[in-house]
């Protein structure tokens, strides 16, 4: 295997995970490290192609084309919001009338750093389960001899790059993982990222400071990964692949309009950046089962008094089938939507980075797993039958999850901030329509969303919360002999 140590010679980290800082609306900094972060670093520590000095750039295509690495990094951080603050705006030529602090005729530019992330051991190991040659090796570990810091300058770090013999030093239930169903998205480089590198360095140098990372939306590819307190599940159907924060959030009752506005921008954006989009994203020409189309979900906020159900997010969800590549594109095209605009939604979006708030925009917080599931949007039933458990069992079938133990159902909301819709905001357009119901699901065992039930799942309809293992379902009755 191959190792990276990383060791915070100051014990504090900080980095811009999404290009957001600068909002100072970063709650939560970049924790662990990225392993695009330590690639990064290594690229710039000896540069690329004819800026190479003392190494030829192999060893970078080599480790681009590595699986997701394991990551070895503290549990226990503590996430420090840092002070905004002024300094001296530098243009070259004086401002009359202007002054700041000592200096006269100096105008003053805001700045916001961030978050600056303390870790209780400041050590970071990553860990490639491949065989590296010894000339790749040694050109790794020159590179590494020379980074001097992480992130931003005020990081400085310590890197060692060496060969484990074998995987007995890899401890899964102490590393973060990487996993499908995991709720930590990581940045992890991909074949192709030394070639985008360097074609936003050669913009960049042509054209300054107007060329930012936004404009190179594949520079971010998220994998999930398991975070070492997280317990071991069975897979689920289907993971949520990007998440999107809104501001403002926007009123539930919006669901329809929000998720179609959703969808078309992200068919309109993949087109735009990587060309005609696959068949699970649209459903035109799909040859496989029609329940394994990708999802595009409104996250409301629900589940707790103050709940008011207003939607805080948008997600996207793809079968646990779906190809990597196609996932992968799926969630940089995502990354790179900037704003949804359609009938009745007009909001900014950011990248999901793991902040506190707002809590429904979290994929973590629609995956469980839990005994008890409940619908924060009604579900559109599949037939027009009589809703009874084994009608029920037969959406699960279609949803890829366990068959329930027993069920409830009501026209109105069964939680705090569940939407209770009108036909008119449920149904389409000059399409039928159908009944729908809030539902309350109890299975024997916990079970891992994100569960999504019911007709109208691609477009956001049937979404179910975790809310623990109490069941408010009526117990049946006991028969004496």
């Amino acid at each position: 295997m191959l190792s990276a140590t990383v060791e915070l010679l100051l014990g504090t980290y900080r980095a811009d995970p999404d290009g957001t800082a600068h909002t100072g609306r970063l709650e939560q900094g970049e924790w662990p490290p990225s392993p695009s972060r330590l690639f990064a670093a290594l690229v710039a520590a000896d540069g690329t192609r004819d800026r190479c000095r003392y190494t030829d750039g192999s060893e970078l295509e080599f480790l681009e084309a590595a699986p997701a690495p394991f990551i070895e990094a503290a549990i226990e951080v503590y996430h420090e919001q840092l002070e905004s603050r002024f300094v001296v705006k530098q243009t070259g030529r004086s401002q009359p009338n202007k002054q700041q602090q000592e200096y006269v005729a100096r105008d003053a530019s805001l700045v916001r750093p961030g978050v600056r992330v303390t870790p209780r051991q400041p050590v970071i190991r990553y860990l490639w389960p491949v065989e590296v040659e010894d000339r790749q090796l040694r050109a790794l570990q020159t590179r590494a001899a020379r980074i001097g810091y992480l992130g931003c300058a005020d990081s400085p770090v310590r890197v060692r790059v060496e060969r484990i013999p074998d995987e007995s030093e890899v401890a899964n239930d102490l590393m973060y993982a990487p996993d499908p169903d995991g709720a930590v998205s990581v940045d992890v480089p991909v074949p192709g990222r030394l070639r985008l590198l360097d074609a936003a360095f050669d913009e960049w140098t042509e054209h300054g400071t107007s060329v930012g990372r936004n404009q190179y939306p594949a520079l971010s590819a998220k994998v999930s990964y398991r975070s070492p307190r997280a317990e071991a599940h069975a897979a689920s159907s289907g993971r949520i692949v990007a998440s999107l924060v809104l501001r403002p959030s926007l009123s539930g009752r919006r669901i329809s309009s929000v998720t179609a506005t959703f969808k078309a921008a992200v068919l309109d954006r993949f087109q735009e950046l990587i060309g005609d989009p696959p068949a699970e994203l649209h459903g035109h020409g799909f040859a496989e089962r029609g329940y394994d189309l990708a999802h595009f979900l409104a996250l409301p906020d629900v589940g707790h008094s103050h709940a008011r159900g207003r939607i805080h997010g948008v997600a996207l969800w793809l079968p646990a089938a779906c190809d990597d590549d196609v996932a992968r594109a799926a969630r940089d095209v995502v990354h790179s939507i900037r704003r949804l605009v359609g009938p009745g939604v007009d909001a900014s979006s950011e990248v999901w980075a793991g902040q506190r708030k707002p809590r429904a925009a979290a994929p973590g917080r629609w995956v469980g797993p839990s005994r008890r599931w409940v619908t924060a949007f009604p579900a559109i039933h599949e037939r027009h039958v009589p809703l009874t458990l084994e009608e029920i069992c037969r959406w699960c079938n279609h949803t890829g999850v366990p068959h329930p133990s027993s069920f409830r159902s009501l026209r109105s909301a069964l939680m705090p901030g569940a939407v209770s819709l009108m036909p008119s905001e449920v149904h389409r357009q000059g399409m039928p329509s159908r009944p729908y119901s809030h539902l309350e699901l109890l299975f024997e065992e916990p079970v891992r969303g994100p569960i999504v039930i019911g007709s109208g799942r691609q477009r956001g309809f049937g979404i179910c919360a975790p809310v623990g293992d109490r069941s408010t379902l009526p117990k049946p009755e006991r028969h004496r002999d």
